[in-house]
């Protein structure tokens, strides 16, 4: 679900080897925990109308196919993304549902979109990963016709999402390799500022920014926690590399850590969000 510049070397491995692969064998805990992100967007688009939807890091295809399926058989709906295992995920999805989305494994701030092709750019939580954000928006733009409505879900700022935090900080002080958050750099929360954000949109062709402030609750359940926090985000990436002892202690802790979220057999967490429209200028 996440997009870099061609030439961040780190975000194509990372995407194309573990992280990529974890995605993909975690799609259906990741589908149900995101599933109000995928409604928002989907439902913003009329239903039955065609049109033409390209979705920006598009993941294991999920909100492609509900947007395809939403769509109508007029329609065309694209999903791109940077990683082969969830591009390759996203199109069997796509037949095993019997939808007709179409994906692309590709740099969505790169790739060579054919000009004017799309009335519609979204994104779920996939375009805060560009290396360099301007260009890659002025390359969205380039592949959306005149009037073109974009439509996108970034998140808020750490500090006001602190259970997506919650696992490293915890692990912070039994795995000093864990490594740090780069506010500046692209990453999870790299659209928290919402000034940041017109900006790049402005710079890169789109004009009628409106960003909105969006909360909603999220559930997993609570048996797949420890599932969750050891094999996603930083710490994810990190423990498959310690040692048995190590780990059981992190794990240990971690877990201690989420329980103000853990309410029986449902943890629960308020996911803060910007929701950010803009039309191609």
């Amino acid at each position: 679900m996440n997009m870099t510049h061609s030439t961040d070397d780190s975000q194509a491995a990372r995407w194309n080897g573990r992280a990529g692969n974890v995605w993909v064998e975690e799609q259906a805990l990741l589908d149900g925990l995101l599933r109000p992100l995928e409604e928002l967007l989907v439902e913003a688009v009329p239903a039955g109308h065609g049109g033409r939807v390209l979705d920006v890091g598009c993941g294991t295809g999920g909100t492609t196919v509900a947007l395809a399926r939403r769509l109508g058989p007029a329609g065309r709906c694209v999903g791109v993304d940077i990683s082969e295992p969830m591009i390759t995920a996203a199109r069997a999805r796509a037949e095993r549902e019997g939808v007709p989305a179409s994906f692309v494994r590709a740099d969505a701030g790169e790739h060579a979109f054919e000009t004017a092709a799309f009335d519609t750019v979204v994104s779920r939580l996939g375009v805060m990963f560009f290396d360099d954000s301007v260009r890659a928006f002025a390359n969205l733009r380039r592949a959306a016709e005149d009037g073109a409505r974009l439509r996108v879900v970034v998140w808020r700022g750490a500090e006001e999402n602190p259970f997506m935090t919650t696992a490293e900080r915890a692990a912070a002080p039994l795995l000093p390799d864990l490594p740090a958050r780069r506010p500046a750099g692209p990453g999870q929360f790299a659209f928290a500022d919402p000034d940041l954000v017109r900006d790049v949109l402005t710079r890169g062709g789109w004009g009628d920014v409106d960003i909105q402030p969006f909360e909603v609750d999220c559930v997993l359940p609570t048996a797949d926690l420890v599932r969750y926090f050891t094999r996603l985000g930083p710490l994810g990436q990190l423990l498959p590399d310690v040692d048995e002892r190590t780990r059981i202690r992190i794990v240990t802790t971690v877990r201690a850590a989420f329980d103000p979220y853990v309410h029986g057999t449902e943890v629960r967490f308020t996911a803060a969000c910007w929701v950010v429209s803009a039309r191609a200028r």
